[in-house]
């Protein structure tokens, strides 16, 4: 059951989960000895984060000897910095490695996945590898057979985006290879896999507008279909209008192109649908851009509309509005996927199984009960 909090949990701090993310640059040779790193404006835009977080962050780097600042030009990667598998710890063997492939490494989300499997993994003695896919299914297959054939103990894979599943993936499930598929579930696939329970999560936040008092409720998400996670969150939205009494009408479903502006394009859906009170967005980042659209056209949020996404980032809780938002609690999510890849190492022959972690509603300031004056 979904517990409603007043204020978010206790979470990994942000410049742990930017500290991840900058030594997996080092260690996968795309931030290279004698390199210009981003300046710290720059990391602080692309996470979303206050600057004294990213100050935080590159301290560590500085102490340890990894990076190195000239004054008036900039920091860069010191020609010391090896190419470690895991921050402190030479790996003395690839027997002793676990590793996760993911889409990308460039927001907080993935950042706390790779927190939690990272701990959970040094916890029992274990390595993390981590591999980019850059959301290409090629270039998924291309790393599953490099990892399979270096040895790796186990493999924990966040896929791409519309993905059923891929020829090497579809190997894996005909063997007793240690996998786990994390963040979705891949439908039709025997596969073990752990993710939160999106229909809920999205169906509570639907549920939460409609308890105010707002009847025209839009859904706002990247594409659907293929990606399991964005289909359960849709159906989960569907089904709380329903419940509610209300229409389910597609006008009101805005399906996001990633290759064009997301704020231009929700900026123009709310020019087009004046009507709307409230917004379910399927990301933090959605829901930002829904803010400051918002703020463009001239409405209040919450007054003249009502947010709830999915995600936290730490700019929202910085924002003048911080945002009601589905915490997943990713940590955890992939603390739980390294449990079960470490359980198939010690026993491959297991029932397969889908594991589903509840989700908490987190209600903030960018929800009310909507503005029946609104013109």
């Amino acid at each position: 059951m979904m517990k409603l909090m007043s204020s978010a949990p206790a979470r990994i701090p942000m410049y742990i989960q930017l500290k991840t993310y900058m030594m997996s640059q080092i260690q996968q040779g795309i931030w290279k000895p004698g390199d210009k790193i981003p300046s710290e404006n720059e990391l602080a835009e692309q996470f979303n984060v206050s600057r004294i977080t990213v100050k935080n962050a590159m301290a560590a780097f500085v102490n340890q000897g990894l990076i190195y600042r000239i004054q008036g030009k900039g920091s860069f990667i010191s020609d010391s910095a090896a190419l470690p598998l895991t921050p402190f710890e030479p790996v003395e063997s690839l027997e002793s490695c676990i590793a996760f492939l993911m889409p990308r490494l460039d927001n907080l989300y993935t950042a706390n996945l790779l927190t939690g499997i990272e701990q959970e993994l040094a916890d029992h003695g274990y390595h993390v590898v981590f591999k980019l896919t850059h959301d290409r299914q090629e270039v998924e297959i291309k790393r599953l057979k490099e990892l399979t054939q270096l040895g790796m103990k186990g493999i924990i894979i966040y896929p791409v985006e519309g993905e059923t599943f891929n020829s090497e993936i579809l190997k894996l499930t005909l063997g007793d290879y240690p996998f786990v598929i994390v963040d979705r579930y891949l439908r039709g696939l025997d596969a073990n896999c752990v993710s939160s329970d999106n229909f809920t999560g999205a169906y509570e936040a639907t549920k939460h507008l409609t308890s105010l008092g707002h009847t025209t409720i839009s859904f706002l998400s990247t594409a659907i279909t293929g990606t399991t996670s964005i289909e359960d969150r849709l159906r989960g939205y569907e089904q709380a209008l329903s419940d509610a009494g209300l229409s389910i009408e597609y006008r009101l479903r805005l399906i996001l192109n990633n290759h064009l502006s997301i704020y231009e394009q929700i900026k123009q859906y709310m020019l087009d649908h004046p009507d709307v009170t409230a917004i379910v967005a399927t990301t933090s980042t959605i829901g930002l851009f829904a803010m400051k659209s918002a703020r463009e056209l001239n409405l209040v949020v919450p007054r003249d509309l009502s947010i709830v996404c999915f995600d936290n980032q730490e700019k929202s809780e910085l924002s003048e509005v911080p945002l009601t938002y589905i915490d997943q609690n990713e940590t955890n999510m992939g603390r739980e996927a390294a449990k079960r890849v470490l359980s198939l190492i010690q026993n491959p022959i297991q029932e397969r199984s889908i594991l589903t972690l509840p989700c908490q509603l987190i209600v903030r300031g960018s929800t009310v009960s909507p503005n029946l004056a609104r013109s």
